[in-house]
């Protein structure tokens, strides 16, 4: 796990920057708050917001990040307010919880806007919750809220954007469909269902802290598609819990809310998050761990007792959101491991037609977008296929299956960020022999996706190509063994029964 988080790659240190960027603008959030003297409850609303902003807000382009922005209070404010409302109404403020919960998730089918607005809906009613808000206290919770907001768009778009080179992030999920055949109007569904039952059985389990099996299972849901996706997130959220709690013990326990090295701490906190975010869901819970125990502990409630509890909470969160994605509406891992699949051997194909223009001299051609492109598609091959090679998956022919399908188009990407570096040497010449093994990727790529080309090929044995004198090139070199990858994924993703990747 160590080794998946520091070792992955990180084309143009755009996690790094992420992260860094991060602490920047929840500091000054926080920073502005307490010059505006706002209270701790509101220094601590203006940060986690600042983090939402920075964190949920994924549009293709600047301007559209902008407008997503600016439209995060326009959402947020009145989910407060109506939380702050209905404080004192027990039945109202749960069953408007669970609406909150529902269009949050239908929301995804807007694209990147809605999702972020949907997240940024429901963690605002959710820090209501945790902050025990109340009327009285929502003018200087919206002033937190508008200040740290415009905080992060200043770091994000003023003093830091390194934004405008990355492609736009991939779909949350697949589209299509109508009605319950629309993957987000099922997920809204199961969430929804998942909620209640967290809900309900968390207030079993606690009358004060019952929200965290709320949130639970909401971030369970969030960037999720299929049954299988669920189940390891929610594995992932709990082992990231008990390890986070296992740190708070030792970290935030001792500080005891000592406000200069918890400061420093939360600034790990908030790095941490965001680095780990796209690799590795279960730190990322750590860190939230150890963030949540860190800010109880300014608030002065933070005791052994209490992380017990978190982590009975998310228990329940996670077991509501295991009974609903097999239970309610389930969707299946097949098409949905398929569409990534193809989407990363299409990326694949782009990036290296760039790469080649490129080193043909054409002065607009630019591989450097599509390979940070390829690395977010399969991070998202990664989620989907993360249900067949769990430790625990007893199926083991479909994992050594997908493990090597895993392997192989990660030796695709290696050969790509090879080749964008060649490409991006001025030195570096045009080979004729360029175009035609492009030509050849394009054939092989045809060959393993749902293109009419590729149909006519998939009946077709894939024949790997024979062996070639050692090449001095290095363009073609990495051209070769991108060659030899897509062959050899042939047999993995179409076993000789035809039967496919993942079952449905």
């Amino acid at each position: 796990m160590l080794k998946r988080v520091f070792v992955a790659p990180d084309p143009g240190r755009t996690r790094l920057r992420f992260a860094t960027r991060a602490v920047l603008g929840v500091g000054l959030a926080v920073l502005v708050c307490g010059l505006a003297g706002h209270s701790l409850v509101g220094a601590v609303t203006g940060g986690l917001a600042a983090l939402l902003a920075l964190f949920t807000v994924t549009d293709a382009g600047i301007r559209a990040q902008a407008v997503t922005t600016a439209l995060l209070p326009a959402v947020g404010l009145p989910v407060l307010a109506l939380a702050a409302e209905l404080h004192d109404r027990p039945v109202a403020r749960d069953l408007t919880f669970l609406a909150v919960v529902g269009a949050g998730v239908y929301a995804r089918r807007w694209g990147p806007r809605g999702h972020s607005l949907g997240v940024f809906a429901f963690m605002t009613y959710f820090i209501a919750q945790f902050l025990r808000a109340v009327p009285g206290q929502l003018p200087e919770l919206y002033a937190a809220v508008l200040l740290s907001v415009l905080c992060a768009a200043a770091v994000r778009f003023g003093l830091w954007c390194y934004e405008r080179r990355l492609p736009p992030p991939p779909a949350v999920a697949p589209p299509g469909g109508t009605g319950l055949a629309r993957i987000t109007t099922r997920q809204a569904v199961q969430a929804t269902a998942g909620a209640g039952f967290a809900l309900v059985v968390g207030q079993l389990v606690s009358g004060q802290r019952w929200y965290w099996a709320v949130g639970a299972t909401w971030w369970i849901f969030v960037n999720t598609t299929s049954r299988g996706e669920t189940l390891v997130r929610g594995f992932r959220r709990v082992l990231g819990t008990v390890i986070g709690i296992g740190l708070g013990l030792l970290v935030a326990v001792p500080v005891d809310g000592d406000p200069v090295a918890s400061s420093a701490l939360l600034a790990v906190c908030v790095f941490g998050i965001f680095y780990t975010a796209a690799v590795s869901y279960t730190w990322m819970m750590l860190c939230v761990t150890v963030l949540a125990s860190l800010l109880y502990g300014l608030l002065d409630v933070l005791d052994p007792a209490l992380l017990a509890l978190r982590l009975a909470e998310t228990g329940v969160g996670a077991l509501g959101a295991v009974l609903a994605v097999l239970f309610v509406l389930p969707v299946t891992t097949h098409a949905v491991t398929g569409a990534w699949i193809q989407r990363a051997l299409a990326c694949v194909h782009a990036a290296t037609a760039e790469a080649v223009a490129r080193l043909a001299g054409v002065p607009d051609a630019d591989p450097s977008p599509r390979v940070a492109e390829l690395e977010q598609l399969l991070g998202r091959v990664r989620l989907a296929v993360a249900p067949l090679v769990h430790p625990l998956n007893p199926m083991f022919v479909r994992k050594r299956r997908a493990r090597r399908v895993l392997a192989l188009l990660d030796d695709c990407a290696r050969e790509i960020r090879g080749l964008a570096v060649v490409a991006a040497d001025p030195e570096a010449s045009h080979d004729a022999r360029l175009a035609t093994a492009c030509l050849r990727v394009q054939s092989s790529v045809e060959a393993l996706t749902d293109s009419p080309a590729g149909r006519g090929r998939a009946t077709k044995a894939v024949v790997l190509p024979a062996p070639r004198p050692a090449v001095t090139e290095p363009a073609l070199a990495h051209l070769h063994g991108l060659e030899l990858a897509l062959a050899e994924l042939a047999a993995p993703l179409r076993a000789p029964s035809g039967s496919p990747l993942v079952g449905a």
